[in-house]
């Protein structure tokens, strides 16, 4: 009884909701600050949530990655020889 339950709930249709996330800004924002939020609070979620970006949505992953390795790029370099 419980598993079935627990069936019905996997099956429900999501179209919709992708759909509203579509169509308002807002709550695609609101819901990435969710998931954001989720994420932050348990650390090893971000190890499950990179590979599916990286192989789904490569531009978004490229995205993310380039600006911190720019930034670690500049942290790395010694500031006697910097721009020589």
């Amino acid at each position: 009884m419980k598993t079935e339950g627990l069936h019905k709930q996997n099956n429900i249709d999501l179209e919709p909701f992708y759909q509203a996330l579509e169509d308002d800004p807002k709550l695609l924002e609101e819901a990435l600050e969710i998931l954001l939020d989720m994420v932050n609070s348990e650390q090893k979620s971000i190890k499950k949530l990179a590979p599916p970006i990286k192989s789904d949505s490569r531009n978004l992953y490229h995205e993310i990655v380039n600006p911190y390795k720019l930034t670690q790029g500049k942290v790395n370099t010694s500031s006697c020889c910097a721009g020589h």
